[in-house]
């Protein structure tokens, strides 16, 4: 399964009457919150793309996208998925690294971590656990059979809807998610968070500066152009012989 290049509110979806746009009323037991969030879903390109197309969730598309700018993911990776659920940025990332096709020489591993349940994807590992956990990243190099050559996070904590709470909020995931990254990652290996804009915290860009060869911000198109998200992307991890030397980001 690739992802087309016609992007959404083309002249395809257009004809599908994708530029009219449908309104929810407000149910008795739904609050104004919930009907805005099914509305902005019900009237999301990426949305209906994601059905279509048969991904886990619209978010695959940010990781699509991200891939296919920065060439990350290749065949015999393996790849850890933290906060996968529902799956689809899992369910790409085994069809690049060719999980879903057994085990190879070219064939990768990819491991979901959440602290939900995931319906089964082919060629994808899913594990209820907290990564935060002492034990945590030993187990996950055992499921791999050694370390990762890829970290990727979707995370996000629950919002509040004051921005700034909901910005550290979610750096503090990134922080999170970076600290097992460089417990888990073999050298050269790449880690991808979500982070907010605003400024990623100095801490966990100094981090990543000492820890990676190459650090950089990416707004994919998929994210909503109503959104703050970003994701923070570092590449060449430098591995634990490395650490402590000082790196600019290139971007």
């Amino acid at each position: 399964m690739t992802a087309g290049r016609q992007g959404p509110g083309g002249k395809d979806e257009k004809a599908r009457g994708g530029s009219l746009k449908t309104r929810v009323k407000t149910a008795r037991k739904r609050t104004l919150s919930s009907t805005l969030w099914l509305e902005r879903q019900l009237n999301d390109p990426y949305v209906a793309r994601a059905k279509r197309e048969g991904w886990r969730s619209r978010a695959a598309y940010k990781l699509i996208e991200i891939d296919e700018r920065y060439n990350l993911l290749k065949p015999g990776m393996s790849v850890v998925d933290l906060g996968a659920a529902p799956g689809g940025w899992s369910q790409y990332a085994a069809k690049k690294v060719k999980s879903e096709e057994g085990q190879g020489k070219n064939h990768g591993r990819v491991v979901g971590i959440d602290l939900l349940e995931v319906e089964h994807i082919p060629g994808v590992e899913f594990t209820v656990m907290d990564f935060l956990e002492d034990d945590a990243p030993d187990r996950l190099k055992a499921m791999l059979g050694g370390p990762a050559d890829a970290v990727i996070s979707d995370m996000a904590a629950n919002a509040t809807g004051h921005r700034q709470t909901d910005h550290l909020r979610i750096v503090a995931l990134a922080e999170m998610a970076a600290e097992y990254a460089c417990e888990v990652l073999a050298p050269g290996g790449f880690f991808l968070a979500k982070v907010l804009q605003g400024g990623t915290e100095n801490q966990l860009l100094a981090k990543l500066k000492r820890d990676f060869t190459a650090v950089r911000h990416v707004k994919p198109e998929a994210s909503r152009k109503d959104s703050a998200e970003l994701y923070v992307l570092a590449t060449g991890f430098r591995g634990n012989r490395e650490k402590g030397q000082d790196n600019a980001p290139d971007a």
